[in-house]
């Protein structure tokens, strides 16, 4: 399959091109980090996905751990 990670940056855009959907997001995520706006991933059926969009279709989304609930800070009295 192919992907093609587009990104932009001022006035120039980029476009490179994957075999993986791992390697896209890789990149992705590495252009987001580098400050390029509009970074979306297209797959070879057209569909665009955005970095975070595609990590969550991957991975799937996240949950909190239990053990990770806010407790309630004590007074100082």
């Amino acid at each position: 399959m192919s992907f093609t990670v587009r990104a932009r940056v001022s006035a120039r855009q980029f476009a490179f091109q994957h075999r993986s959907m791992l390697g896209a997001l890789d990149q992705s995520l590495s252009l987001l980090t580098a400050g390029m706006s509009d970074v979306r991933i297209v797959d070879a059926d057209g569909r665009v996905h955005s970095p975070c969009a595609l990590q969550a279709l991957l991975f799937g989304t996240r949950t909190p751990a239990l053990d990770a609930t806010p407790q309630p800070v004590a007074q100082a009295a």
